[in-house]
């Protein structure tokens, strides 16, 4: 068991890791045209899927911190200083 705990360690230090990176990536100056948000949301879902199965609390939170970056950024409108939406 031990080696398969060490494995388990080394794989979600990995996720952390990469989850880092598309944070980087996520940001709207790089994401501006289709197919980089579709590479994002891609990366998004691939994550989402190994990090099912990781017990590690990190890995879950910067889950939820990616797939953020996938909704839309919502605005407020105001029509002669009115709220609309």
């Amino acid at each position: 068991m031990g080696k398969l705990a060490t494995i388990d360690v080394a794989l979600d230090e990995m996720l952390v890791n990469l989850a880092a990176i598309v944070l980087r990536l996520s940001k709207p100056e790089l994401t501006r045209t289709p197919e980089a948000r579709r590479a994002l949301t891609q990366s998004v879902h691939q994550y989402a899927v190994c990090a099912a199965r990781s017990t590690d609390p990190r890995v879950h939170e910067l889950k939820s911190e990616l797939e953020k970056t996938l909704k839309p950024s919502l605005r407020i409108v105001a029509i002669d200083g009115v709220k609309v939406s």
